[in-house]
């Protein structure tokens, strides 16, 4: 069981770690960059020195914390200088990944933009014009195709898999995306699987779990409540900033307060006995309520709902 620490990212390094600890937390998953601030880890000191990263472990050792995966998540397709930048910090997890002895890497996708004169990204939700065909084809066969390629013979050669997040606005952001992807690349390339994306994009995740099998690498925890009234008259393509909950269709909330304990108690049961064995790592990002709040109250949820004894 395992926390993505940027919700904490307020807290200093060390106390991060003892409130994980205290909260019986057995793993921390750390943002590297990119999207994340990366509150609680220095990725080039801890790539140039030995020392850095002897301290860095002796930290988690000592509260008998693991690292269920390193975070780089963000959109190194992206066709301006930015892609260029985040391309680095997603090599550079990599390297980092394996000097540590992390086994997973959890990114995104990203997504590029429609044709190669494009200035920023172009997510494609409705292929109606030909012009989106011929975009939807240069972004699978020019560029997410050969990038993902690359990035699984460096996953492999530093003794890592990837977990691509499902995540709207990228190209990979439901599981007929992410098979089609395996397809072309290496089975390292997977999926982390947060099942509150596929809930706001209207799918079912305990269907995708079924549909993903082995595809799943990763698994993040958590929860998305559709807003009565603004969901059945607006739908749930939703441009509002996510800090506007009032006005917003869905809402990223903590865990069992959007779906109850029942349903959860089924989607790990499920994704248990479709052969995900890996860490679950808890993502809370509900705005109504302070941080380490959503988080107490998640992790009983969590507690209550996986299948397994915590005594």
């Amino acid at each position: 069981m395992s926390l993505v620490t940027d919700i904490l990212g307020y807290l200093p390094f060390e106390e991060m770690l003892d409130t994980v600890s205290g909260l019986g937390f057995e793993a921390v998953e750390l943002g590297c960059g990119n999207w994340s601030k990366a509150p609680h880890l220095r990725l080039d000191e801890l790539l140039e020195s030995e020392l850095a990263r002897t301290n860095f472990r002796n930290a988690l050792d000592r509260r008998s914390l693991s690292i269920s995966a390193l975070n780089c998540s963000g959109n190194q397709l992206h066709p301006g200088p930015s892609g260029e930048a985040h391309r680095a910090v997603v090599e550079k997890t990599f390297r980092l990944a394996e000097k540590l002895g992390v086994k997973t890497v959890v990114m995104m996708s990203g997504c590029p933009g429609g044709s190669p004169t494009d200035q920023v990204p172009n997510w494609i939700t409705h292929v109606i014009l030909p012009e989106h065909e011929e975009a939807l084809d240069y972004q699978w066969n020019e560029v997410l195709i050969p990038y993902f390629q690359k990035a699984a013979e460096l996953a492999k050669n530093c003794g890592i898999k990837v977990a691509i997040e499902n995540l709207g606005a990228t190209m990979i952001h439901n599981p007929a995306n992410m098979l089609r992807l395996r397809r072309h690349v290496d089975p390292v390339i997977g999926m982390n699987f947060d099942p509150s994306h596929h809930m706001w994009m209207g799918g079912d995740p305990i269907a995708a779990v079924r549909l993903l099998g082995d595809a799943i690498h990763y698994m993040h925890a958590k929860d998305v409540r559709l807003e009565r009234t603004l969901t059945e008259a607006n739908g749930l393509i939703d441009v509002y900033r996510m800090d506007e909950i009032s006005k917003r269709s869905w809402n990223y909330v903590a865990l069992g307060h959007g779906h109850d304990v029942q349903w959860w108690k089924e989607f790990f049961a499920v994704a248990r006995f479709t052969g995900y064995a890996g860490p679950v790592s808890l993502e809370m990002e509900d705005m109504s309520m302070e941080p380490l709040t959503g988080v107490k109250k998640s992790l009983t949820t969590l507690k209550l709902a996986l299948p397994r004894d915590f005594n």
